[in-house]
């Protein structure tokens, strides 16, 4: 298992470059990945059975807590990311699958690797844990809503299938994930290691099927999706930050909105696109998974050098090199 636990580690260290190897794969050789399309769904309910099984019942105590903070956290999360999304893809006049695909980014939920983080950048991690958590049991009932109201007006769409998805592919597995974790903790806690090597092969299997089916589109507007996607994700960043301050909420508290408001869950983005318009519409979703990690990384490591009063993981002052 330490082997295990140090190659979860080693591949979380190198996520981007391995997932910016598999894309310029599947750019290189699209005829040997368009046909995982299909599997694109059963990868994310992998993904997220392992968040479900990583989850655990004092995850949700911030709400009993602060759940002021909370709920401020996740109505950001559905506001600021859907209408920026929408406004990027008008703004920039992008293709209408393209727009689309923009749009479904913005009302997913918050992203896994968000909660990594927002500990990384000596953040609310406990507000980070629940925003995530909450966020995702949210998003069978918003996301469809969201998406109804922003591309109705583009592409027809129906919001009783984004639903049905949304169950599916999210909601069953992470209360399965959960249910495991109550029911079979020990099996569960040996299973743990092995959860980050799953995660990034499935994000990279997603990766490889969304750019082999959609070259051609990467090849016309890879620049353009490129640039509509970094100002969407630096937007949320940013934004998410300023709606905490403006609430007057701790500088700890702040960082957790920022990375959750701006890191999405962009593996159900391009599930969603894939199953319900065209892998052209998964394209911002794909690079979505691989810039919001550069992003994550960067402000993560400007803050870590940044402290805050008290650490927020242990209640104690911010001591050791991070707080010099």
């Amino acid at each position: 298992m330490v082997t295990v636990r140090r190659a979860g580690e080693l591949v979380g260290k190198w996520f981007t470059l391995v997932v910016l190897a598999a894309g310029a794969l599947a750019l290189a050789a699209p005829g040997a990945f368009a046909g995982w399309s299909p599997a694109v769904p059963w990868l994310l309910s992998v993904i997220m059975l392992g968040m479900g099984m990583s989850m655990r019942p004092v995850d949700f105590a911030v709400i009993g807590r602060r759940p002021w903070a909370l709920l401020l956290g996740v109505a950001a999360q559905y506001t600021v990311m859907p209408l920026l999304g929408y406004g990027v893809a008008h703004l920039l006049s992008l293709p209408p699958e393209l727009a689309v695909g923009m749009i479904l980014v913005g009302a997913a939920p918050g992203g896994t690797a968000s909660n990594v983080m927002v500990y990384l950048a000596r953040g609310d991690v406990a507000l980070s844990v629940a925003m995530t958590s909450v966020s995702t049991l949210l998003a069978p009932f918003l996301t469809p809503l969201l998406v109804l109201a922003l591309v109705g007006q583009t592409l027809p769409v129906s919001g009783t299938a984004l639903f049905t998805s949304i169950v599916q592919v999210v909601l069953v597995p992470v209360l399965a994930g959960l249910a495991l974790r109550l029911l079979v903790p020990r099996l569960v806690e040996r299973c743990l290691d092995v959860l980050p090597l799953v995660s990034v092969a499935g994000i990279t299997a997603v990766v490889l099927a969304v750019v082999a089916g959609s070259a051609a589109t990467v090849l016309s507007a890879g620049a353009l999706v490129l640039l509509a996607v970094v100002l969407h994700n630096v937007g949320g960043l940013a934004l998410g930050y300023a709606v905490g301050r403006l609430c007057g909420l701790p500088v700890a508290s702040r960082r957790a909105i920022s990375i959750e408001v701006g890191m999405q869950n962009s593996g159900l983005a391009a599930a969603l696109a894939t199953v319900h318009f065209s892998p052209a519409a998964a394209l911002p979703a794909a690079i979505f998974s691989v810039w919001h990690n550069v992003s994550g990384s960067l402000l993560a490591g400007r803050w870590s050098r940044r402290p805050v009063a008290a650490d927020v993981r242990t209640g104690e002052p911010a001591t050791g090199p991070l707080a010099r």
